[in-house]
């Protein structure tokens, strides 16, 4: 594994971010912008399954008109994470806070898939004023706070690494 760790970072891509003194602030910028709008939107709907905001929107046309622009930002999220990675893949991958990101991200996704392979094909009952299921409810509420981990865990990282 660390033979492969070792590739990626002396990788023209992987050198470039460690070394050109203003490639890792600036992807690293975007990377913050976009996951922040990740977890914005995200929020929003979340927020809307616990009840705490926009009850008299339908759920399913907030997340129809929000879904589109997530997973834009979390693309650009991804490419802009890897592209850190590549900076010192030996360093995150043995850090512990990058590893539970990556096991929190991937909670994340596991929630998202229940929620609308399961939760969300009886949405016609309760998407226009009818009582939100305790499902739902549990969805939003878990992925608010996996995703407020995310960033904590993120925030660890930049913490317990070294810039270069």
């Amino acid at each position: 594994m660390y033979d492969l760790l070792d590739a990626i970072g002396s990788s023209a891509i992987g050198d470039f971010m460690a070394v050109d003194p203003s490639a890792f602030p600036a992807v690293e910028t975007v990377h913050v912008i976009a996951i922040t709008t990740v977890i914005g939107l995200i929020a929003i709907v979340d927020l809307r399954l616990i009840g705490l905001a926009g009850v008299s929107y339908p759920i399913s046309r907030l997340s129809r008109a929000l879904l589109p622009p997530t997973w834009i930002a979390f693309i650009l999220a991804g490419i802009t994470g890897t592209l850190l990675f590549t900076s010192q893949p030996v360093t995150y991958f043995d850090n512990m806070a990058f590893r539970i990101k990556l096991a929190l991200m991937l909670l994340a996704g596991i929630n998202m898939l229940v929620f609308h392979y399961l939760t969300m094909r009886n949405i016609a009952a309760w998407d226009r004023g009818g009582p939100i299921p305790a499902a739902a409810k549990l969805a939003g509420l878990l992925s608010l706070s996996i995703w407020i981990l995310v960033v904590a865990c993120g925030r660890w990282i930049g913490f317990t690494t070294a810039p270069f």
